[in-house]
């Protein structure tokens, strides 16, 4: 990337010039802040006339990113045009950690207790819970994507 993006470093692999190292800083107010996250984006033969493949290293907890780390996001699949760089396709991917789409997820489970929206009240102090699927969340970028 020839400009730096803030939170967001790509390094070719010094054997495969098509093959990169990413790590995308989890974004500010959002479950994910703090944690650092390792990515692996690969040019195919295709490219720029197909979409690079991205995947995320690290366990994440994402409606959009399933367990094997591939990630869905429609400018890596339908709506991928030759115009786009990878520079865009970096930030759409900070972008959707930033706001999680549910409505078209790739890990289920996690779309479903993302979309409940069971508030718990606190009697006393009048607090709202966050929900499950946004402390799930907040869990498994401490223990993944923190300190790693």
């Amino acid at each position: 990337m020839a400009e730096p993006v803030p939170g967001i470093s790509a390094k070719p692999d010094e054997s495969n010039a098509r093959y990169f190292h990413v790590v995308v800083a989890g974004p500010e107010s959002s479950p994910f802040e703090g944690g650092v996250f390792k990515l692996e984006l690969f040019l195919p033969e295709e490219y720029p006339m197909s979409a690079p493949k991205v995947r995320f290293m690290t366990k994440i907890y994402h409606p959009n990113i399933d367990k094997l780390g591939r990630i869905c996001l429609d400018i890596l699949k339908d709506k991928w045009s030759p115009a786009l760089q990878i520079r865009t396709v970096l930030l759409s991917i900070q972008a959707l950690l930033s706001a999680p789409n549910p409505d078209d997820p790739l890990a289920n489970d996690v779309a479903e207790l993302w979309k409940v929206r069971c508030f718990h009240f606190q009697l006393l102090i009048g607090q709202v819970n966050e929900p499950e699927a946004i402390r799930i969340a907040r869990e498994w970028t401490r223990t993944y994507a923190m300190g790693n």
